[in-house]
């Protein structure tokens, strides 16, 4: 796992539980899109590689990282999407990723007429997979972020830009409201609008 010293990203407690409450639906739509073959295993990955590169979770890279060579992806394939080196992304997933990386940098919005093209180039039903793949790992992220600058502190390289009251103000924040969180987000219907 590469070490990093100070935050890419951070998550305001707000963010963390907007992000969460669209978990539920996420879940749903991905679990489709994995049932009905519409998104591949390794295609996921890529999503998650993507986003988590925006985010700048040590954490989350590290536990997709594994995932992704079990899934297939080379090591120069991984280290380019941890990277944000495009030259290894299958073509036919470049405007899934480059959707991923938007979603990500929006931290968990996006602009309407970016999702309309991605369901054009894909299909509603794909697009509302990667959609779900992007909020899944957004949620991880949200939540790892903390997490991995603690265990960097714990091991005495706390990160340049953090402290240990946001650390553990996140980490316990995250623990009391995810439940809240996600039985508000049983109450919304979608992930993403449907036609």
């Amino acid at each position: 796992m590469r070490q990093q010293s100070a935050y890419k990203r951070t998550f305001t407690p707000g963010e963390t539980y907007r992000i969460v409450t669209a978990m539920p639906a996420a879940v749903r739509e991905l679990r489709l899109a994995k049932r009905q073959q519409l998104l591949s295993s390794s295609f996921i990955e890529r999503i998650m590689l993507a986003v988590t590169e925006v985010n700048g979770c040590a954490l989350c890279s590290y536990a997709h990282t594994k995932m992704a060579l079990q899934e297939g992806l080379t090591k120069e394939e991984i280290a380019g999407l941890l990277t944000g080196d495009a030259a290894s992304i299958p073509s036919e997933e470049a405007p899934a990723l480059l959707f991923a990386q938007h979603f990500a940098e929006m931290k968990g919005t996006y602009d309407p007429e970016m999702y309309a093209l991605l369901a054009q180039q894909y299909t509603p039903e794909i697009a509302r997979g990667i959609l779900g793949s992007a909020q899944v790992i957004l949620a991880g992220n949200a939540y790892g972020i903390p997490y991995s600058a603690l265990f960097s502190r714990m091991r005495g390289k706390p990160y340049r830009n953090s402290s240990v009251w946001y650390e553990l103000g996140m980490i316990v924040f995250g623990i009391l409201i995810m439940p809240v969180a996600l039985v508000h987000g049983l109450f919304r219907t979608t992930s993403a609008p449907r036609r």
